[in-house]
Parts: C-alpha cells; structure tokens; sequence
C-alpha cells in the first residue's frame, strides 16, 4: 500500500503549484515548468483524493469492528462497507502506481517512424505501403500530422523504404511498441495458385529529438552532397542535391535525396540522424534501468518479429502479448489500432509495476 504521507505530500505539491501559478511575478519557465507538473497532477488529483478518504474511511470502519461495544447491526454495515472500500482501495492503488512511475521523458514527443521492406520481395514492399496506409489512417483518427521525409518506391507500387514523421500529442507514447518485424501472410494477387505467401517489413520508431535533446558536434560530421538518383526526374537529376550525413563516432549514415533543395534535404537528414543518436541514448539508459526486471516490452529491437497479419483468417496476432484481434481490415483502417496498444501499455505498466514497492 502507498503510505498515506505519500499520497498527502502530492495533494500538498498540487495545491502548492495552484497557488504558484496564480502569482503575476512568476518567471515564464518557471511557469512552463509548473504548469506542465499541475497538469500532469492534476489528471490523477481526485483519484488520490479517493484513496485518501478510503484509508481514513477503512482505519474508521476498523475501530467500529474492535470496539466490542458496538451495536450488532452497525458492525454489520461496518464489514459489508469494508469489504467495499477495499476493493476501491485495491482500484485506486493501482492508478496511482501507474501515475508514479518512472516517466519516459520522449512519451510526449514527435515520432519519426521508418518501414522497410524485408524478406518477401515486391510482395513485401507492398506490405511496406500498406504499413505506412495503416499509421496515416490512425494518425488522422488522433488529429496528428503526418509528413514524409524520404521515399524509396518499389517497381510494384509498394515502398522499398519510406520515412515520415507524426506530430501531434503523445505520439511517440502510443506508436514505441511498433519498433520490431511485422509479418504478413497472404495469396499476393500474382499468385496464380492461391498460395499463401509469407513476407515482412521492419518498423522502427524513434521520438523526434530537438536540438537541446542532443549536441552534435560538427567536427563529428562528414557530409556528402552528390546528385540525386530518382527514377523519372527531368531536373532532379541536374544539380548535386542529394545529401549523405556520417556521423563518425557512431558511424550512423543518413540520405536524403528526395528535395530538389540541398538545404533542405541537408535538414530533413539532420533531423533524422539527431534522432536516431537520440533513440540510441534512450534505449541505452533503458537498459540500464532495467537490469534489475526483465521487460518483454519496449526493447525497441528491430530484429523482433513482434506481429503478424493474417489475410485468410482475417486476424492480427502481436506476439509479445499473444493477443489475437480477429478484425485484420478494421485495425488496417486505424479504427482497431488502439485496442492493441493500449493492451501493449498495459502490459508494460504492469511489467514496471511489479518492481514498484
């Protein structure tokens, strides 16, 4: 059980920053920074407020069921009000254990998300294109934006790669258990014989990293204009446009070449290598942390085969939670999507909630 100081010490700090945020001298950060903890509390506050009364209430109830000199009948209504209360109790527990748990500070970034066609040839890269379909129609559900960065298109139509980045609120919190190798299985419409075939893309996700998220030192760059390669371009191909970025202490290499611009495509790949350098420290601290537990969730492994989609049975099975969603078109349309990862959330708060004292 949470210590009843505990709970009274976060009420106090919510009312402390009430009060802070209604003076008119307060310092703008300061402000920033007040606002975003009363916000945060203020989401769970009356949960809190909840569990307080129910320890009171429950401490009460107790001292009715030891005095021997209460009235049969109170003592009944005692026991059958405390078996409600702890149940409650239990149900408040939970929720605030969730709220204080170690934040993931990218949960309320950008994400920069990566498809690439894996095994399965052009098959695959459709799969790739049906991927990408899949996080624009759920980002359109969660009024979030989406903006293509670089493409590499497939003779089939599909994608050999394809990145983009969603921007919106909490993006990266609902779409970091993607990372991983989706699989699908289905009859390709070049199959004559109606065989299932089996194919994949990888998926990476990465929290959109600022300039203050990480310092690159320029002197660790090498950058590499040259001319652009796309099929069919008259003056795409004109200029020395295209821009390679290494970043040599890693050895992290980016290419864009989709703009005509060199500034711009120069951009665009910064913005991915801070990110990816971002991911790489993220996920190092997250190791770190979690020494101690073994978390299926959120390893951010693109090597894991993570979910697979199957056409003839018209299911979607991801494997690090075996849950099985027999609505294949609907998640594919956006509309299911949050019923499995909201249960991939779940599952990684309880895997964190089990080391929680």
């Amino acid at each position: 059980m949470i210590s009843l100081e505990k709970l009274e010490s976060i009420v106090n700090r919510y009312n402390d920053l009430e009060s802070s945020l209604s003076k008119t001298d307060i310092d703008k950060k300061e402000f920033v920074k007040n606002s975003k903890e009363y916000s945060s509390i203020g989401e769970i506050i009356e949960i809190i407020k909840s569990y307080i009364n129910a320890i009171k209430d429950k401490e009460d109830l107790k001292k009715i069921l030891l005095d021997k000199n209460s009235d049969v009948e109170i003592r009944e209504m005692a026991e059958h009000d405390l078996e409600e209360i702890k149940s409650k109790e239990q149900e408040y527990e939970k929720k605030v254990k969730v709220f204080l748990l170690p934040k993931d500070e990218a949960d309320e970034k950008n994400a920069i998300v990566e498809i690439r066609a894996g095994t399965g040839g052009l098959e695959a890269s459709l799969f790739a294109s049906d991927l990408f379909n899949m996080y624009q129609k759920v980002s359109s559900i969660n009024g979030w934006r989406v903006e293509v960065l670089s493409v590499s298109a497939s003779e089939a139509g599909g994608y050999k790669e394809i990145v983009f980045t969603i921007t919106g609120k909490n993006v990266f919190s609902k779409l970091k258990f993607e990372s991983g190798v989706h699989r699908v299985q289905r009859v390709p419409d070049t199959e004559t014989q109606g065989r299932v075939h089996t194919s994949a893309a990888t998926v990476a996700v990465l929290a959109e990293a600022e300039e203050v998220d990480v310092k690159i030192d320029e002197n660790d760059l090498r950058i590499d204009v040259f001319r652009s390669g796309g099929p069919g371009g008259q003056s795409v191909n004109t200029t020395d446009s295209a821009v390679r970025i290494t970043h040599i202490p890693t050895g992290v290499v980016v290419a864009i070449q989709d703009e005509k611009s060199q500034h711009k495509n120069k951009a665009k790949a910064m913005t991915i290598l801070r990110s990816r350098l971002y991911e790489a420290e993220r996920l190092r601290l997250e190791n770190e942390r979690s020494v101690a537990r073994k978390s299926q969730i959120g390893t951010g492994d693109r090597s894991e085969r993570i979910r697979t989609y199957n056409f003839p049975q018209g299911r979607v099975s991801d494997h690090r939670i075996n849950l099985t969603l027999h609505k294949l078109t609907g998640f594919l349309a956006g509309d299911d999507f949050a019923e499995m990862s909201d249960a991939l959330q779940m599952k990684y708060q309880e895997e964190l909630l089990e080391n929680v004292k």
